[in-house]
């Protein structure tokens, strides 16, 4: 399937072995989906690693933090009744779902938008304290004035929800603590305020009754979020039919607020699509991509620690021009570019 994507020739442009691991006992499994900024005239990723230990034959291992902030490792035999580990991201031992890798952010900049670093004045995020204690992922940055709020979902045997940080520097951060519970993820905030309250999207989940859709929050600080809508769903029989979600912060465009959104199938494939909102009510959506704008179609896309996948947390806007970052595959990074007037233009 043909998409909008203009692909960067040099994609992949990490790999795992391009990323040093946190701790001399793990190894990086893979590299994922970054928040991006930019930050003393860079252009900044704030990237999801994932790390994990090397297996023994007949046992399998997996990395947790302890109650001081160390990572530990529990090894179970593989034949062990009370195993459960039919899926390569997770397993559940005796009743309870463990990750089988544990993530943490990384902070890389570059002048050219390509060839990224890292700097050791600008270190790496990790989890803190029991409702974080299998690791943070998925970050998304969103600048206001000259603070930066940094939403991510906190992974822990509580359950899944957003955590906050906000920075004006980079090395020295508040952390509110978690702002959206369990189940949730998927949060990304405007860069804007609209009459005079912060605005997120989120992805609250349901096994039960309803599914896992986009929804609408408000704030009047950034930090106490309420007056939830539901906005968009999944569609029986598209590429979406499974499940979506918030991309990076909605882009304002002469049209509304312009959002990249992914979404997945029953296979469990990820493409990107688009929707569109009022840009003085963001509850009201004006349009919604059909057909998705990127469709894993590179062999870095289809082949990886978890195959089928494009998936974004942010981009850089300049003028027309979207550059989209995203993880390939649940093991690269990569770019892409996008005329933003082609994807309002894709909307129906």
């Amino acid at each position: 399937m043909k998409d909008l994507a203009r692909r960067f020739p040099e994609n992949p442009l990490l790999l795992p072995k391009d990323i040093s691991p946190s701790d001399p006992g793990l190894q990086v499994i893979s590299l994922l989906n970054p928040g991006v900024f930019r930050f003393s005239d860079k252009i900044w990723l704030l990237v999801r690693v994932a790390e994990g230990i090397g297996q023994k034959e007949g046992m399998i291992n997996f990395p947790v933090l302890n109650a001081t902030g160390n990572t530990e490792i529990i090894e179970v035999p593989l034949n062990d009744p009370d195993l459960v580990a039919g899926d390569a991201r997770v397993i559940n031992y005796k009743g309870l779902d463990y990750l089988t890798t544990i993530s943490h952010l990384r902070l890389l900049s570059s002048v050219d938008g390509i060839n990224f670093k890292e700097d050791p004045a600008y270190p790496g995020l990790f989890g803190q304290g029991y409702l974080e204690r299998y690791g943070i992922e998925d970050c998304r940055v969103a600048q206001l004035g000259s603070t930066y709020y940094l939403t991510f979902t906190a992974v822990s045997d509580s359950g899944v929800g957003v955590g906050l940080k906000m920075t004006t520097d980079w090395q020295h951060f508040e952390s509110p603590g978690m702002i959206l519970p369990p189940h949730n993820k998927d949060c990304a905030i405007f860069e804007e305020k609209i009459n005079g309250k912060f605005f997120c999207l989120h992805r609250p989940s349901s096994k039960d009754i309803g599914g896992n859709y986009i929804w609408l929050a408000e704030s009047p600080d950034g930090e106490h979020w309420g007056n939830h809508q539901c906005l968009i769903k999944t569609r029986t029989g598209l590429w979406d039919s499974a499940r979506v979600g918030a991309g990076g912060a909605p882009i304002r465009t002469e049209r509304g607020w312009l959002e990249i959104y992914h979404g997945a199938n029953e296979a469990h494939q990820y493409c990107l699509g688009a929707f569109l909102m009022d840009i003085n009510n963001p509850s009201i959506v004006l349009a919604r991509t059909v057909d998705p704008i990127m469709v894993p179609i590179e062999t870095y896309e289809l082949s990886g620690f978890f195959g089928y996948v494009v998936f974004t947390n942010g981009h850089i806007v300049n003028g027309d021009e979207l550059t989209i970052y995203y993880g390939a595959a649940d093991e690269f990074v990569c770019g892409a570019k996008f005329s933003i007037r082609e994807i309002l233009d894709a909307l129906e």
